[in-house]
C-alpha cells in the first residue's frame, strides 16, 4: 500500500496507532482492497520521495464505505503498524532482483495497492535482512 512520506508516512501510522486507508479512485486498486482480510499483512511504500518498501502493516479491518466519498463504488480498510523494515527496499533494488520481475509494484506502479504473492513478500523481507 502506497503513500506520500511527506502526506502520510510509516512513522505517522505508528504515532496514529491505526487509519483507514482511503481515498483510492482506482478499480483495480479498490477490489484489492476489497479482496483484503482482516489480519492480512501489507506492505508500507513510501511514494515519491522515498520510492521504498519502509514497513509491514495490518489490516484490522475489512473494507467498508469510504467516508470521503458518498458514491458507493469506493471502499476502505483500517490498517496498523506491524513493523519497521531493518532496512528500507527500494523500487531501484526491487527492480533489479529477477525474483521479483513479475511484482505487481513493477508491473503496474500507479496503483495506490496491489497484491504480493507470498514469494514476494519473503524475498523483499530477506532483501530488508540483508541491504546495508
Amino acid at each position: 500500500m502506497k503513500s506520500e512520506p511527506d502526506v502520510f508516512s510509516y512513522d505517522d501510522l505508528v504515532k496514529k496507532g491505526s487509519e483507514h486507508w482511503d481515498g483510492v479512485r482506482n478499480y483495480t486498486a479498490r477490489n484489492n482492497m476489497r479482496a483484503m482480510k482482516k489480519g492480512d499483512k501489507a506492505f508500507f511504500y513510501h511514494s515519491n520521495i522515498d520510492k521504498a518498501v519502509v514497513g509491514i502493516i495490518t489490516i484490522v479491518k475489512e473494507a467498508y464505505q469510504d467516508p470521503t466519498t458518498d458514491e458507493a463504488a469506493w471502499v476502505c480498510v483500517d490498517v496498523a503498524p506491524k513493523e519497521k523494515l531493518k532496512n528500507p527496499v527500494t523500487l531501484a533494488a526491487i527492480k533489479a532482483n529477477p525474483n521479483l520481475a513479475e511484482m505487481k509494484l513493477v508491473k503496474q506502479g500507479r496503483l495506490s495497492n496491489s497484491d504480493v504473492s507470498k514469494e514476494e513478500f519473503e524475498e523483499i523481507i530477506r532483501m530488508s535482512k540483508n541491504s546495508k
